[in-house]
């Protein structure tokens, strides 16, 4: 595996380095040994499927709140979406910063997500498919969420939205009362 450092510190886009011979490709997708090289101590407990039949759906920006707070892996195993997440440490200096990138079974490159961080998708084609390992069960009472289309955060997303949840469209804005008051600890939602 390639681990390459995003401007959101922690957070990797992993390239895939397959053997390749007349059968097809082979490579691994997690190695433990190969994150802790990195620097990156963790243990993927669940793995997750999303499928999503059609383009521009979006999901998200969610995470687990403390003591719940998950690692993330995505990866795209059919179509293609593009990948966001959002610095969500207050004591961070790229705080409320977001970093985006497209992912594919085609480009074989994943993204690591650490603690900290909203993670949020957009389908750029339809029948998408996304895997991703999480280290942390899911915990309903635990997740939060930011609103997808929140100014402060100016998210650039390629697609018009074609479908979305209800409940990541309530989420809060950064900037208001409710958002402030709770520190980001905001109301509970349903995972991705």
């Amino acid at each position: 595996m390639i681990f390459h450092e995003t401007p959101l510190k922690g957070a990797y886009a992993v390239e895939l380095e397959p053997h390749c011979d007349d059968r097809g490709q082979f490579a691994r997708g997690w190695c433990r040994d190969e994150f802790a090289r990195q620097g990156i101590d963790v243990e993927m407990v669940q793995g997750n499927v999303s499928i999503n039949p059609v383009r521009g759906t979006l999901r998200g920006l969610h995470w687990q709140a403390e003591p719940h707070g998950e690692a993330k892996l995505v990866r795209c195993v059919r179509g293609a979406i593009f990948d966001v997440i959002v610095d969500i440490d207050p004591a961070s200096s790229t705080c409320h910063e977001w970093f985006g990138v497209e992912l594919s079974p085609h480009g074989l490159r994943m993204l690591y997500i650490p603690p900290g961080f909203a993670h949020g998708f957009q389908t750029l084609c339809d029948d998408a498919e996304v895997n991703y390992l999480v280290s942390t069960p899911y915990a309903a009472p635990a997740g939060r969420g930011l609103r997808y289309d929140d100014p402060a955060l100016a998210i650039r997303w390629p697609l018009p939205v074609s479908r979305i949840s209800k409940q990541d469209t309530s989420w809060p804005l950064i900037g208001s009362t409710d958002a402030r008051s709770a520190s980001l600890r905001l109301q509970p939602g349903l995972g991705q």
